[in-house]
């Protein structure tokens, strides 16, 4: 499957942004692309494109959901391109 994953999280939250980092290099193998964003002084947004089987994809949305800091995470998927 293919999908993206919206992250939203406060950058003042203590080494947050270095636990995310190191759990995306971790799934490496899922991730197509990220997109970061400074939203305001406060929070930045993360668009991750991951394709990979999607109980991988899930999991691994679900861990970065559940980081203390995260305020937002949404997973958007589709059938993989082969599948379409």
């Amino acid at each position: 499957m293919v999908g993206s994953l919206t992250v939203v999280y406060d950058h003042h939250v203590r080494l947050l942004e270095e636990k995310l980092t190191e759990m995306q290099h971790h799934h490496h193998r899922l991730i197509l692309s990220v997109l970061h964003v400074h939203l305001d002084h406060d929070n930045c947004m993360e668009l991750i494109a991951l394709r990979g089987p999607s109980a991988d994809v899930q999991r691994f949305a679900g861990l970065l959901a559940a980081t203390k800091g995260v305020k937002h995470a949404q997973l958007a998927i589709t059938a993989s391109s082969d599948a379409l």
